[in-house]
């Protein structure tokens, strides 16, 4: 694999962003931070991030245990990012259609059976569409797709309407929006309730940078307004400096190969970065949250991109191995190998 070119795939790399950017995100809640990586540390990609509770809830997904699952979720729906999260993982697995609709006609009034099975909706849409090209893909993916999406709008604005304190419906609903082409005002009024009630939430931070992509519908400028903006808006030690690096990873995908690598490397670009690592991940203030892991995978690959071996180095010893598929996937079919190629160029570098 080439270690500095995009993957291939044009229209189709630039969807699976779509998808991808929602964040796969693990709960941003209290939990142990980066430790030094032990020599030799094997690279994994771990959809549990290590969270074994997470770990538990995915099992549970996938043998369709409501039973056994549902408690988990009720002890997380006080706090807004730990049940997106949650929830999240489990609107990922295989089949989880099947079972949330089974919860969901047993008890009409289940309004946690209803929150997962409008995520799962969503995620099962994308699996219908694909990562094909927008011109490649069938006018019965289309149909399918907005049928599933149309059911997650439907499901998930009566999850908020039921609950109107919870953040995971305005979460999922960001995403549906964007899917089904609501249109700009409808993404800001969601992304707006989303921070309402969590100011800091990095997940829907994402949402809304992707919402602002050209891509969909944005442009460059708004993009990388907004990820500045968020940043120096919020205190240093914040993990929403992530924002500049996703928005200049955005940027690069767009350009030609030659032009890509000189962008990522231009002392404006490169001084953004690093000036978004030292007021986030690299600040003495960082707390790491469930789920930190994503973000230090988006600032190892970015610096590894631009030429700055020595301090990708410190965020990949800290993962100690842990994979995340993206960013990765916009590097190879196959996010282990990416990391592992460019973890070991940073290590040869001292």
């Amino acid at each position: 694999m080439p270690l500095f070119r995009r993957r291939s795939g044009g229209d189709g790399a630039q969807d699976r962003a779509g998808w991808f950017g929602r964040g796969r995100s693990t709960a941003e809640a209290p939990a142990a931070g980066p430790a030094p990586a032990a020599p030799g540390a094997a690279a994994r990609l771990d959809p549990a991030l290590g969270d074994e509770t997470v770990r538990r809830v995915l099992n549970q997904a996938a043998a369709g245990d409501w039973a056994a699952l549902r408690p988990a979720l009720e002890a997380a729906s006080g706090d807004g990012a730990a049940l997106v999260s949650l929830v999240g993982a489990v609107s990922d697995t295989a089949g989880s259609e099947e079972w949330s609709a089974r919860a969901v006609a047993a008890d009409p009034e289940d309004t946690l059976a209803l929150l997962v099975s409008g995520a799962r909706h969503i995620t099962w849409g994308w699996e219908a569409r694909s990562s094909a090209r927008a011109k490649n893909v069938s006018e019965a993916q289309w149909k399918l797709f907005h049928e599933r999406l149309e059911t997650a709008e439907e499901q998930l604005l009566e999850v908020a309407e039921r609950e109107p304190s919870w953040l995971a419906p305005w979460y999922f609903l960001q995403i549906s929006a964007r899917g089904i082409s609501l249109g700009p005002e409808i993404a800001t009024c969601r992304f707006e309730a989303a921070v309402r009630r969590d100011p800091a939430h990095l997940s829907s931070h994402r949402q809304r940078l992707q919402q602002l992509c050209a891509k969909w519908g944005g442009s460059h400028d708004e993009m990388h307004e907004f990820a500045r903006s968020s940043m120096l808006a919020a205190p240093e030690g914040s993990p929403l400096g992530e924002l500049v690096v996703l928005a200049h990873l955005e940027r690069w995908l767009d350009l030609p190969d030659g032009e890509d690598h000189a962008y990522l490397t231009s002392p404006t670009v490169l001084g953004e970065i690093q000036e978004a690592a030292f007021r986030s991940v690299l600040h003495a203030d960082f707390t790491p949250t469930r789920g930190w892991q994503a973000t230090f995978n988006t600032f190892a690959m970015a610096f590894s991109l631009a030429d700055q071996p020595k301090t990708a180095r410190l965020l990949f010893d800290a993962l100690d191995g842990m994979v995340t598929e993206s960013p990765w996937h916009y590097l190879s079919g196959d996010p282990v190998k990416a990391f592992k190629s460019h973890s070991a160029r940073a290590a040869a570098a001292y």
